[in-house]
Protein backbone atom coordinates (compact mmCIF):
# COMPACT_ATOMS: atom_id res chain seq x y z
CA UNK A 1 0.00 0.00 0.00
CA UNK A 2 1.67 3.38 -0.91
CA UNK A 3 1.99 5.60 1.57
CA UNK A 4 0.23 9.44 1.83
CA UNK A 5 2.36 12.67 3.13
CA UNK A 6 0.74 15.80 3.31
CA UNK A 7 2.86 18.30 3.00
CA UNK A 8 2.12 21.11 5.50
CA UNK A 9 3.25 23.55 2.80
CA UNK A 10 -0.28 23.11 1.60
CA UNK A 11 -2.04 23.66 5.01
CA UNK A 12 -3.97 26.83 6.31
CA UNK A 13 -0.76 28.15 8.00
CA UNK A 14 -3.17 29.91 10.53
CA UNK A 15 -4.69 26.71 11.65
CA UNK A 16 -2.01 23.93 11.00
CA UNK A 17 -2.82 21.83 14.14
CA UNK A 18 -6.43 21.46 12.67
CA UNK A 19 -4.93 20.66 9.62
CA UNK A 20 -2.29 18.12 10.57
CA UNK A 21 -5.07 16.32 13.21
CA UNK A 22 -7.42 16.46 10.34
CA UNK A 23 -4.57 14.90 8.10
CA UNK A 24 -4.02 12.28 10.86
CA UNK A 25 -7.77 11.46 11.36
CA UNK A 26 -8.12 11.38 7.42
CA UNK A 27 -5.73 8.24 7.14
CA UNK A 28 -2.38 9.62 6.49
CA UNK A 29 0.57 7.93 6.84
CA UNK A 30 3.16 10.59 7.43
CA UNK A 31 3.41 14.18 7.28
CA UNK A 32 5.93 16.01 5.27
CA UNK A 33 7.69 18.98 6.28
CA UNK A 34 9.50 21.11 3.57
CA UNK A 35 12.12 23.37 4.87
CA UNK A 36 13.47 26.32 2.67
CA UNK A 37 15.96 28.78 2.93
CA UNK A 38 15.18 31.37 0.18
CA UNK A 39 18.66 30.53 -1.52
CA UNK A 40 18.57 26.95 -2.51
CA UNK A 41 14.93 27.47 -3.64
CA UNK A 42 13.33 31.00 -4.02
CA UNK A 43 10.92 30.95 -0.67
CA UNK A 44 11.33 30.49 3.16
CA UNK A 45 9.57 27.77 5.17
CA UNK A 46 9.15 26.19 8.31
CA UNK A 47 11.85 25.70 11.28
CA UNK A 48 13.20 23.05 13.97
CA UNK A 49 10.20 24.81 16.19
CA UNK A 50 7.74 23.79 13.56
CA UNK A 51 8.14 20.39 13.80
CA UNK A 52 9.18 20.16 17.85
CA UNK A 53 5.18 21.56 17.65
CA UNK A 54 3.97 18.85 15.21
CA UNK A 55 5.89 16.36 17.13
CA UNK A 56 3.56 17.10 20.45
CA UNK A 57 0.38 16.80 18.48
CA UNK A 58 1.31 13.67 16.31
CA UNK A 59 3.40 10.44 16.44
CA UNK A 60 3.28 10.10 12.96
CA UNK A 61 6.42 9.99 11.07
CA UNK A 62 7.66 13.47 10.16
CA UNK A 63 9.06 13.41 6.96
CA UNK A 64 11.78 16.45 6.45
CA UNK A 65 13.15 17.87 3.41
CA UNK A 66 15.83 20.35 3.93
CA UNK A 67 15.79 22.41 0.60
CA UNK A 68 19.04 24.53 1.84
CA UNK A 69 22.29 24.96 0.65
CA UNK A 70 23.60 24.80 4.11
CA UNK A 71 21.90 21.60 5.63
CA UNK A 72 24.47 20.69 8.00
CA UNK A 73 23.61 23.91 10.05
CA UNK A 74 19.93 22.41 10.38
CA UNK A 75 20.00 18.60 10.28
CA UNK A 76 20.71 17.98 14.35
CA UNK A 77 18.18 20.67 15.48
CA UNK A 78 15.64 18.95 12.84
CA UNK A 79 16.50 15.42 14.53
CA UNK A 80 16.26 17.20 18.37
CA UNK A 81 12.82 18.55 17.30
CA UNK A 82 11.91 14.91 16.81
CA UNK A 83 11.95 14.56 12.70
CA UNK A 84 11.66 10.73 11.70
CA UNK A 85 12.99 11.24 8.35
CA UNK A 86 16.05 13.95 7.32
CA UNK A 87 16.40 14.32 3.33
CA UNK A 88 19.09 16.61 1.69
CA UNK A 89 19.97 17.42 -1.74
CA UNK A 90 21.79 16.12 -4.31
CA UNK A 91 23.19 19.14 -6.13
CA UNK A 92 24.35 20.82 -3.13
CA UNK A 93 28.18 21.75 -2.66
CA UNK A 94 28.82 19.80 0.97
CA UNK A 95 30.19 15.88 1.94
CA UNK A 96 27.01 14.35 1.69
CA UNK A 97 27.72 10.61 2.72
CA UNK A 98 28.85 12.71 5.84
CA UNK A 99 25.10 14.18 6.36
CA UNK A 100 23.56 10.73 5.29
CA UNK A 101 25.85 9.12 8.10
CA UNK A 102 25.48 12.27 10.40
CA UNK A 103 21.59 11.01 10.21
CA UNK A 104 21.77 7.66 10.35
CA UNK A 105 24.02 7.59 13.46
CA UNK A 106 21.09 9.30 15.49
CA UNK A 107 18.87 6.34 14.28
CA UNK A 108 16.68 8.22 11.95
CA UNK A 109 16.02 7.58 8.03
CA UNK A 110 18.48 9.18 5.96
CA UNK A 111 17.00 10.26 2.42
CA UNK A 112 18.16 12.21 -0.54
CA UNK A 113 16.36 14.72 -3.02
CA UNK A 114 16.94 15.08 -7.09
CA UNK A 115 15.45 17.89 -9.08
CA UNK A 116 13.57 16.90 -12.17
CA UNK A 117 16.68 17.64 -14.25
CA UNK A 118 19.06 15.59 -11.83
CA UNK A 119 19.76 12.14 -13.13
CA UNK A 120 19.79 9.54 -10.71
CA UNK A 121 23.49 8.68 -11.85
CA UNK A 122 24.82 11.89 -9.48
CA UNK A 123 23.84 9.38 -6.34
CA UNK A 124 24.70 5.77 -7.24
CA UNK A 125 27.33 5.49 -5.53
CA UNK A 126 25.40 6.54 -2.40
CA UNK A 127 22.12 5.15 -2.71
CA UNK A 128 23.62 2.42 -0.73
CA UNK A 129 23.48 5.11 2.29
CA UNK A 130 20.08 6.17 1.83
CA UNK A 131 17.00 5.06 2.91
CA UNK A 132 14.81 7.43 0.90
CA UNK A 133 15.17 8.61 -2.10
CA UNK A 134 12.79 11.73 -2.86
CA UNK A 135 12.43 12.18 -7.13
CA UNK A 136 10.98 15.46 -7.53
CA UNK A 137 8.40 15.94 -9.97
CA UNK A 138 8.49 20.20 -9.87
CA UNK A 139 11.02 22.21 -9.35
CA UNK A 140 11.10 22.70 -5.48
CA UNK A 141 10.25 25.82 -3.70
CA UNK A 142 5.95 26.47 -4.57
CA UNK A 143 3.26 24.04 -4.74
CA UNK A 144 0.41 23.85 -6.81
CA UNK A 145 2.86 23.29 -9.92
CA UNK A 146 2.56 20.65 -12.63
CA UNK A 147 3.70 17.34 -12.34
CA UNK A 148 6.91 16.90 -14.87
CA UNK A 149 5.78 13.25 -16.12
CA UNK A 150 9.65 12.97 -16.99
CA UNK A 151 10.21 11.57 -13.56
CA UNK A 152 8.09 8.58 -14.32
CA UNK A 153 11.00 6.89 -16.24
CA UNK A 154 13.35 7.84 -13.45
CA UNK A 155 11.08 6.40 -10.80
CA UNK A 156 10.91 3.36 -12.77
CA UNK A 157 14.69 3.37 -13.08
CA UNK A 158 15.08 3.73 -9.55
CA UNK A 159 13.37 0.82 -8.54
CA UNK A 160 14.55 -1.23 -11.51
CA UNK A 161 18.18 -0.90 -10.04
CA UNK A 162 17.12 -3.05 -7.03
CA UNK A 163 16.84 0.33 -4.39
CA UNK A 164 15.99 -0.96 -1.14
CA UNK A 165 14.50 2.43 0.56
CA UNK A 166 11.23 4.28 0.20
CA UNK A 167 11.24 5.77 -3.37
CA UNK A 168 9.07 9.37 -3.10
CA UNK A 169 8.00 12.13 -5.01
CA UNK A 170 7.01 15.35 -4.06
CA UNK A 171 4.89 18.20 -6.70
CA UNK A 172 1.97 18.33 -8.77
CA UNK A 173 0.41 14.19 -7.33
CA UNK A 174 -2.80 14.07 -7.84
CA UNK A 175 -5.46 11.37 -7.77
CA UNK A 176 -5.58 11.05 -11.69
CA UNK A 177 -1.76 10.51 -11.62
CA UNK A 178 -1.04 8.42 -8.45
CA UNK A 179 -1.66 5.37 -9.74
CA UNK A 180 0.61 5.40 -13.21
CA UNK A 181 3.15 6.77 -10.45
CA UNK A 182 2.47 3.98 -8.48
CA UNK A 183 2.96 0.98 -10.96
CA UNK A 184 6.01 2.66 -12.01
CA UNK A 185 7.59 2.06 -8.28
CA UNK A 186 6.48 4.90 -6.41
CA UNK A 187 5.86 3.96 -2.38
CA UNK A 188 5.67 7.00 -0.89
CA UNK A 189 3.28 10.19 -2.22
CA UNK A 190 3.78 13.54 -0.93
CA UNK A 191 0.52 15.68 -1.54
CA UNK A 192 -0.32 19.13 -0.57
CA UNK A 193 -3.80 20.98 -2.32
CA UNK A 194 -4.84 17.68 -3.52
CA UNK A 195 -5.28 16.57 0.15
CA UNK A 196 -5.90 19.88 1.94
CA UNK A 197 -8.44 21.55 -0.63
CA UNK A 198 -9.96 18.35 -0.77
CA UNK A 199 -13.73 18.66 0.96
CA UNK A 200 -13.22 14.83 1.98
CA UNK A 201 -9.61 14.09 2.54
CA UNK A 202 -10.34 10.44 4.07
CA UNK A 203 -12.29 9.40 1.24
CA UNK A 204 -9.93 10.51 -1.36
CA UNK A 205 -7.04 9.08 0.73
CA UNK A 206 -8.80 5.46 1.11
CA UNK A 207 -9.36 5.93 -2.71
CA UNK A 208 -5.38 6.22 -2.78
CA UNK A 209 -4.62 3.54 -0.66
CA UNK A 210 -6.09 1.11 -3.02
CA UNK A 211 -3.70 1.83 -5.98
Amino acid sequence: MIKIAPSILAADPLNLEKDVRAAEQAGCDWIHVDVMDAHFVPNLAYSADTVRGLRRITELPLDVHLMMDNPETMIDPFLDAGASCVTVHAEIDRDIPALLERIRRRGRMAGIALKPNTPLEKVTDILGMTDLALLMTVEPGFGGQKLDARVIAKIRQLKDMGYQGEIESDGGIQEDNLESLAANGLTVAVMGTALFRNPDMAGCIARLHRM
